[in-house]
């Protein structure tokens, strides 16, 4: 019996490849039924050596290949190495994780009901025909937006640009005939978003506006972790095989099989949903631009508020920039106002101003939209006697009071609920009272407060249910709200052509956070937000509402000025050495106890700073400490931060050290993650 070896990347949080063999040669990137351990696994064929790395015959046979798809290409295994290498993790947990969940199922493939597999099931299935979309006439372009699509058509190969446009600029019809060009030589797109619910109304554009030079519209799947398993790997398998000409994907579409892929599009670039925050935690972003260097092809970035790190390659030479500054319908943008609330007679946390704004702007007819970002009725429940709060009896957190067809508490970490109490469990008193407002009490006091109005509120509570963040939008877009309350869903990507005004409460919760990124991600979220208004009005008005108007972070967007705020920051970043003038890497240590945590993280730091540690003496690493919020679902939890000036040394150092940490680890009884480039410190 002849046979033939294989080694088969599994799904498993242990380091290489696994041996198995086979009676009939199995070429590479084919999936693979085996047995590992009590265990039957899905794994993917990786290398064919000419002998096993262990004895022959201890080398357990494959149970069945899984041909019912083409294998996956030697460029996609370069990407997922490449993930691999650089994020630190097994290439098993890069391979599979990332394909739909039928293809990595075995119980898809065996049993009575298997017929053939999820693949040929899916084939067998009627299809059924596409909501027809009418074709939308492509708007007139101004000279900067014509300036930065001749920009990319003309330049061949790998090229990467940062489309820098303020808000309004019109970035999507710029993306929309670049794509055009792209498909037109017979080559495919991927177009990123950042949150599932960018989706819906993205997908209505690229049908409308691509179509080819017969009339015909290609052909554009959609592929986010929303999606029914089928749905997912229908999408995943149009895509592949090519009948799928556009790609419209959150973070995970960019590990999604494109044998033709001809540009990559990542709008609103600097958005920290890019970030994988579990399993391999990637950047999607990040990935899309090796990706487009890998196959020599253009990746544009586009954002109003690009990232530092964004700019900072912009400068350095490695991005090429191309900026609209001009807003696309021929309309100013939004006047920016911050109230003083030091100054301000506030009823109930709201200024004079922002309510007579809120008035006026009923009176004319036009919508508004209240930005809070913060969902459910009040963070924490207090009693006034002795100084209880609502605290969660499983994490170091608040429970936030919901209000709603029941009242009840629930914990934004642990996701526990639980009635709302009745009195104070340590002193009796039964007037216990909310502190601070989310979502929910804005909207409570608008309803009262302008009881004629049309009131809607949009955040993660009320878009739980499949298809509801599109009906909600839907009724914004159609001008049946009259004041939208909403978190940092509303904020960005959204053209609602009724909405004249933006009133933004609790600004300052971002200003004084531990994470450096703090500055830069309240600017951003503000004039994302800002941006929401005037898009088609001469009037628009922006109010902020704040305690320390001479922010830097404030005076900037009072001008609205992206590059005010860049320079600023990357001075102050540059000093301190922070990135994106450093590299850092993140290990979070979860334990029972946070000694035994803390136990752990200093042993390895002490392991790392042996001389004979390969680049430990071009690496800095800080102490550990507990996170702020310490205990999640009775989890306690601490970090370490490693520091580097070189991102290669760093590498090289995490390689060997983190290989290390796993025998501590279960020493200490701990659990850890190995994070690169983290973004939330």
């Amino acid at each position: 019996m002849n046979k033939y070896w294989l080694r088969v990347a599994l799904d498993v949080p242990l380091p290489g490849l696994f041996d198995y063999y086979h009676t009939q040669p199995v070429v590479i990137g084919v999936r693979v039924l085996v047995r590992f351990g009590p265990r039957q696994l899905i794994g993917m064929v990786i290398e064919t050596p000419n002998e096993p790395q262990f004895q022959a015959d201890q080398v357990k046979a494959i149970e069945m290949v899984l041909d019912d798809m083409k294998p996956m290409s030697a460029q996609w295994l370069d990407l997922a190495q490449f993930a691999a290498n650089y994020y630190q993790r097994p290439l098993g947990e890069v391979v599979m994780p990332v394909l739909p969940a039928p293809l990595r199922r075995p119980a898809a493939y065996t049993g009575k009901r298997a017929d053939g597999g999820p693949v040929s099931r899916l084939r067998k299935r009627k299809k059924t025909a596409g909501k027809k979309i009418k074709a939308k006439e492509a708007p007139i372009l101004n000279a900067e937006q014509l300036q930065a699509i001749d920009t990319i058509r003309t330049q061949s190969g790998a090229a990467r640009y940062l489309l820098y446009g303020i808000t309004g600029s019109g970035k999507t019809e710029t993306y929309m005939q670049v794509a055009l060009s792209v498909l037109a030589q017979g080559k495919q797109v991927l177009f990123m978003v950042p949150e599932i619910n960018l989706t819906p109304q993205f997908e209505q554009t690229l049908r409308q506006r691509l179509v080819n030079a017969e009339g015909q519209p290609y052909q554009v799947a959609v592929m986010h972790s929303a999606l029914a398993d089928g749905k997912r790997l229908e999408a995943w398998l149009n895509t592949a095989e090519g009948s799928a000409h556009v790609l419209l994907g959150t973070r995970m579409a960019i590990f999604a099989a494109i044998p033709n892929l001809g540009l990559i599009i990542v709008d609103e670039e600097h958005d920290n949903s890019y970030k994988q925050q579990d399993g391999l935690r990637y950047s999607a972003r990040d990935l899309a631009v090796w990706r487009a260097q890998q196959m020599q092809i253009p990746v544009v970035l586009g954002s109003a508020t690009p990232s530092l790190e964004s700019w900072h390659h912009v400068q350095k030479g490695h991005y090429q920039l191309l900026v609209l500054s001009q807003r696309a319908k021929r309309v100013p943008l939004p006047t920016i106002q911050l109230i003083d609330t030091r100054r301000a007679q506030l009823d109930q946390g709201w200024s004079p101003q922002l309510l007579e704004a809120l008035e006026q702007t009923l009176s004319a007819g036009k919508q508004s939209l209240i930005f809070i970002n913060r969902r459910g009725y009040a963070p924490v429940l207090h009693c006034g006697s002795c100084g209880w709060l609502s605290q969660c009896p499983h994490c170091s957190a608040y429970a936030v009071l919901h209000k709603g067809a029941r009242h009840y508490m629930q914990c934004h970490h642990c996701g526990i609920q639980s009635p709302v109490a009745k009195h104070c469990p340590d002193c009796g008193n039964v007037d216990l009272k909310p502190l601070g407002k989310g979502t929910q009490r804005v909207e409570e006091y608008l309803s009262a407060r302008f009881p004629q109005a049309r009131i809607l509120r949009i955040d993660a509570d009320t878009t739980r249910r499949k298809g509801s963040a599109e009906s909600l939008f839907a009724q914004v877009h159609a001008g049946e709200v009259d004041i939208l309350v909403g978190t940092q869903m509303v904020s960005k990507g959204h053209d609602f052509s009724h909405l004249a005004l933006v009133g933004v409460l609790n600004a300052d919760t971002m200003l004084f956070a531990q994470d450096f990124r703090a500055p830069e991600r309240l600017f951003a979220q503000l004039m994302q937000v800002s941006g929401r208004a005037g898009r088609h009005y001469d009037d628009a008005r922006v109010l902020i509402q704040t305690d320390y108007p001479d922010q830097a972070v404030y005076q900037a967007l009072l001008k609205q000025d992206y590059e005010l705020f860049a320079r600023h920051e990357l001075e102050q970043r540059e000093t301190v050495g922070l990135p994106p003038y450093a590299y850092l890497a993140l290990i979070t240590a979860e334990s029972k106890t946070i000694d035994q945590a803390l136990a752990f993280l200093n042993t390895a730091k002490q392991w790392a700073q042996h001389p004979q540690m390969p680049g430990a003496d071009r690496v800095f690493l800080y102490d550990a400490v507990p996170l702020r919020i310490v205990r999640v679902a009775n989890i306690e939890r601490a970090q370490l931060l490693i520091e580097s000036q070189h991102r290669m040394a760093l590498q090289i150092f995490l390689k060997t050290w983190g290989a290390q940490l796993d025998e501590l680890a279960k020493h200490y009884r701990c659990k850890f993650t190995l994070e690169v480039d983290p973004q939330d410190i």
